[in-house]
């Protein structure tokens, strides 16, 4: 069975925001860092789109990173994000914080990690998924893990399916781009 079939639509049903790591989740997990300390990421278009079009369907995002950087910022700013805790090393605190910003229950959310940082978080979390080149540990405890590597299409694929156990395809993406579910592999 592929991820799109094992997408757990009945226990997606109701989640109100979605919460996304960066690194390995939103880009590859490589950091290229500058002489003056000044990092790059790379960040997938198709991933963004994804999040606007969850947003569009009326659920929120946020960002829970490890790490701290600017280019994180811009790239929330960005893409309307309004939600985002950089340098939570411990993120079941950091999710604790993100929901009570929000007014959201973590039991109201889903959190795609990578690593064995998020495990505390995603726990807490009623759908935990991961991209399909997450650690070990992290697929396991896993309810879905994406087709898709982190930074290159697992966000999207998630906020389609967050989109379609929702109710919110025909209007975010059938009336505003003219495909169905089956045309998307749904």
């Amino acid at each position: 069975m592929n991820a799109y079939q094992s997408f757990p639509l009945k226990l997606a049903k109701g989640i109100k925001m979605l919460v996304l790591d960066v690194d390995g989740v939103l880009t590859e997990g490589h950091v290229t860092m500058m002489d003056n300390g000044d990092e790059i990421k790379n960040f997938n278009v198709r991933d963004g789109h994804g999040i606007k079009m969850l947003q569009r369907a009326g659920i929120e995002v946020a960002i829970l990173t490890g790490r701290k950087s600017k280019v994180v910022a811009h790239r929330a700013a960005d893409l309307g994000i309004q939600y985002l805790i950089q340098g939570s090393l411990r993120k079941a605190d950091g999710l604790q914080d993100l929901c009570a910003q929000a007014g959201i229950e973590a039991a109201d959310c889903a959190y795609m990690g990578d690593d064995v940082i998020d495990l505390p978080a995603m726990c807490q979390c009623r759908l935990q998924t991961a991209p399909n080149n997450a650690f070990a540990g992290v697929l396991h405890k896993a309810a879905w893990v994406s087709s898709f590597d982190g930074g290159h299409g697992a966000v999207r694929q998630l906020c389609e399916g967050l989109i379609l156990a929702n109710g919110a395809w025909q209007t975010v993406l059938e009336d505003a781009y003219g495909v169905s579910p089956a045309d998307c592999g749904w």
